[in-house]
Order: C-alpha cells, then structure tokens, then sequence
C-alpha cells in the first residue's frame, strides 16, 4: 500500500474503514478535500454510528458506484434483547425495557429462521430515506410520525456468533437496501422483549473487504506523501 501512486482524475476505487461517528459524507468531504477534485462518490451509506468498509471511488471510477452499489454487503452486528431506542441504536436514549429472563437460547437461535432469505422489511424511522423529498430521520428527530413503505430485501446468510445475554452477536450477508437495525428491531419483535443494535461493522462489499482498506488517517498521510515526492521530482 506505501508504494500505491493514486492518479484519481483517472480514477481510483479505494476502500476506507469508517470511524465511529463519523457519517459517509465526512469521509468523502475529507477525501475531496485531499485530493483536491471534486468529483468524488461513496458506494453505499454507513450510518454514523457503524464503522468499517466504505468504498469512495473518483474521477472516471464514480461511474462505477452503481455496480459496487449492487453487489452484496456483510456485515458483523452486536443487539441488546429487551430494551429498545426511537433509533434502534444508540444515537437516541433506551424507551422501553422487557423482562428476558424467559426465553431459552434454542428460542433465540430459531427466530433467525423467518428472516433469512427475501423478506419484507419496512426501515428505520431514522434513516437516510426521503419522504416527500424530506429526509425520515429529520422528521423523525423532529418527533413527527414518520411512514415508510416496505420493501423486499434479501438475507443470504444470518448467524449468532456470541450470545452473552441480553448482548448477541450476529453475521449478516444480504442484498442492497438492506438495513441491519430493521432487522434488529424485527427481531427483537418477534421474541417479544424488543432490541437495540450496539454495534455495527460493514466487513466485505462484494469482492471488497475492509482487512484491506486504509484508516482515512493513513490515506490522508499516503496522498500528502505522494505530492511531497512528486514535488522532489520536479526540482
């Protein structure tokens, strides 16, 4: 990677691993501001409180967006069972808690089953999807009654990977549109105790994965390297 020479007016597709907190446009003004073009594009939102892969592709490589876009994401989540937030993560504070004391491991494994495959799933109140050209989570920030019709998505592959309760952790495959916090709080529904997702990392996107992505801090040094070397070679 130290030795990568970027031509980004060419195009470049180049994988980031997303700080917590941080929302998909941060990285890509940062990127923007780096490279000083303007054209530049992520393929496939992070919510501000996940991290992990997220492909941002310039110059001629942003006509690649949709096609990565397209592609299959994974993803490794952590749930709370038995409290829930408006958010469905922790961008907003615990509403509700339920008693779990009495569901079994074997009843928590097996309510995975009804969301693998194509589903029906409605997202998240406080999502990045525009309602009469309004973003939800404005509205829903703002306490109004946000509605959003559902929509087909596909769960390839669903497993617990740690169950520590009331904390699970969880693999996900699935197709694009899919929101992980609508499964967490479908899942939560369906054991009747309601949920919370903790946690979240995006680990692959396609053939993409993020063991091989840069931090945006050790991009950010890689490119001002370059220019200071391009400089040299130029005196």
């Amino acid at each position: 990677m130290e030795n990568k020479v970027f031509d980004f007016v060419a195009g470049e597709v180049l994988l980031l691993d997303k700080p917590y907190e941080w929302t998909s446009f941060d990285v890509v003004k940062k990127i923007r501001n780096t490279i000083r073009i303007k054209k530049v594009g992520h393929a496939g939102t992070l919510d501000p409180l996940a991290t992990g892969l997220l492909i941002v592709c310039t110059g001629k490589k942003t006509k690649q967006i949709d096609l990565i876009q397209a592609t299959e994401k994974e993803y490794v989540g952590e749930l709370v069972l038995g409290k829930t937030t408006p958010s469905v993560d922790l961008e907003t504070e615990i509403d509700s808690e339920t008693d779990i004391s009495h569901l079994t491991e074997q009843e928590i494994i097996d309510a995975l089953e009804q969301f693998r495959g194509e589903i029906e799933q409605v997202p998240p109140a406080h999502s990045a999807v525009k309602v009469d050209g309004k973003r939800a989570y404005k509205s829903a920030r703002e306490g109004k009654e946000v509605k959003l019709k559902s929509r087909n998505v596909v769960i390839k592959e669903l497993e617990i990977i740690n169950m520590d309760l009331p904390v699970i952790q969880f693999r996900m495959v699935c197709s694009k549109g899919t929101y992980v916090r609508s499964f967490v709080r479908d899942y939560g529904k369906s054991l009747g105790v309601g949920a919370y997702m903790s946690a979240l990392k995006r680990t692959r996107i396609g053939e993409f994965l993020v063991s091989d992505a840069y931090s945006v801090q050790d991009f950010v040094d890689l490119v001002h390297k370059q220019r200071e070397n391009d400089i040299k070679e130029e005196k």
